[in-house]
């Protein structure tokens, strides 16, 4: 596994071939969903350093929520309010809008969260979520579940929510290619701190990455998509009307 603290060192290589995870930067931008959707009242669940707050323009009041044990020694959390998502403190119909960005997979219930998200959400409220599926265990021992994309949505109608679109992350092709150099920097990583004799051939590694992202780069562009192939999965929920209100409505 590649640690926080690695990622952070090769962070000023981020947006060139020569990080493990530059595939990622041809992917779907999760922040588009926030853009696009996040209006009135925004919940951002798990906000860590806020910075989804730039990216919600159709907003008028942007609620920072994070969990005390991960947010404050993990994230660098700025929220406004610590919370569990399993027990949110707000009013039931009291927000718009809900972001929940690469976060559900930390939430140790996460039934109980979509639960109280459907709780706190208005009629025809948005859960703008995104999860990874195909991609290491991280920030441990706080990292509990992936889910399918048939598992979100089975989870959410459970919890009065309706997917109104569901995408991949990452084109299959990225996706093999982001794991593969992903167990390389993580191999790489444990030899460093082990003193493994295979530290010798780390250096390798400025020749094998990139030679990996050029080459998934061009599958992805080449190849179709295999949709049970992803590191992830972003999507719009909206929260169902109860019945009387949809008869309300046509009445109306």
């Amino acid at each position: 596994m590649i640690t926080r603290h690695a990622l952070a060192a090769l962070k000023p290589l981020r947006n060139t071939i020569l990080h493990p995870q530059w595939l990622l930067n041809h992917g779907t931008n999760y922040h588009r969903l926030a853009i696009e959707h996040a209006v009135g009242t925004v919940l951002d669940i798990g906000c860590a350093d806020r910075q989804a707050e730039s990216h919600i323009p159709h907003a008028n009041n942007y609620i920072g929520l994070d969990y005390t044990a991960t947010g404050a020694t993990l994230y660098n959390s700025r929220p406004d309010v610590f919370a569990d998502a399993a027990n949110l403190p707000f009013a039931t119909g009291s927000i718009d809008t809900v972001l929940m960005f690469e976060t559900i997979e930390h939430v140790a219930l996460p039934q109980n969260a979509l639960q109280e998200i459907g709780r706190v959400l208005k009629p025809e409220g948005r859960l703008l979520l995104s999860m990874p599926f195909l991609y290491p265990a991280h920030d441990e021992p706080h990292d509990y579940q992936r889910l399918t994309s048939h598992g979100l949505q089975r989870d959410l109608a459970a919890s009065g929510l309706s997917c109104q679109q569901l995408s991949a992350s990452l084109h299959s092709s990225a996706s093999a290619g982001l794991l593969l150099n992903l167990s390389l920097a993580g191999s790489a990583l444990q030899a460093i701190r082990s003193r493994h004799p295979a530290v010798l051939l780390t250096p390798l590694l400025a020749l094998i990455i990139p030679s990996v992202n050029i080459l998934f780069w061009l599958g992805a562009h080449l190849l179709p998509h295999w949709n049970a192939f992803s590191c992830g999965h972003h999507l719009v929920a909206e929260k169902n009307r109860c019945p009387d209100q949809k008869e309300q409505s046509h009445a109306e």
